[in-house]
C-alpha cells in the first residue's frame, strides 16, 4: 500500500480500517471508523481535503479526488462506493450506495439514504434527493428507493464488506 504525506498534509487512517495491500492514501485524507480501502483504490488528498465517515467501503479501483482550491470530498457514514467509481470534489451524506463505475462530478450533493446505479454520471452541480435512485448518462431520478427492490441494500453491502475486511487482517 501507498500512505503517503503530500505538502505536510498526511493520512489519518484508525486501526480498524481495512488497506489493500496496493490502494493508494495520500495527502490530507480522514478515514473513519470501520472503513475499508481495497485493492487498487486510489483515495488522494492532494489539491484539497478528503474526510470519510464511519463504515465506508471503497471497492477495488474507485477513485476519491478533489478539485483544487475549489472543492474538497465529503464523505458521511455507511456509504459504499463501487468498484471503478469516481468520487470527485463533491459531497456525499449518509447511507449511500454508489454503484460500479458511477462517475459523481464537482459540486454534487447527494443526499441521505440515496443510490446511484452502476454507470451513471451524475454531472456538476447536481444535487441527488434523499430516498432516490439515479440512473444513467446524464444521471436523473428515475425512482424511489422504497418503492424498488433496493431498499434495505444500502446497510447490507456496508455491513458486508467490515464482515469482508476482516477476512483480510
Amino acid at each position: 500500500m501507498i500512505i503517503k504525506g503530500v505538502n505536510g498534509k498526511h493520512p489519518l487512517i484508525p486501526e480498524d480500517c481495512f488497506v489493500a495491500d496496493n490502494a493508494t492514501i495520500v495527502g490530507d485524507v480522514v478515514l473513519g471508523a470501520q472503513c475499508s480501502v481495497w485493492f487498487n483504490a486510489v483515495i488522494r488528498g492532494d489539491v484539497h481535503y478528503i474526510k470519510i465517515g464511519n463504515k465506508v467501503n471503497i471497492q477495488d479501483g474507485a477513485i476519491i479526488h478533489c478539485t483544487y482550491q475549489k472543492h474538497p470530498t465529503e464523505i458521511g457514514d455507511n456509504v459504499s462506493i463501487g468498484h471503478n467509481a469516481i468520487v470527485h470534489g463533491c459531497r456525499v451524506h449518509d447511507n449511500v450506495l454508489i454503484g460500479m463505475g458511477a462517475i459523481i462530478m464537482d459540486n454534487c450533493v447527494i443526499h441521505s439514504n440515496a443510490i446511484i446505479a452502476a454507470g451513471a454520471v451524475v454531472t456538476q452541480n447536481t444535487v441527488v434527493e434523499s430516498g432516490t435512485i439515479y440512473a444513467g448518462v446524464p444521471a436523473k431520478k428515475v425512482k424511489d428507493l422504497n418503492a424498488s427492490d433496493f431498499a434495505g441494500e444500502i446497510e447490507r453491502i456496508s455491513n458486508n464488506y467490515i464482515m469482508y475486511s476482516s477476512w483480510f487482517r
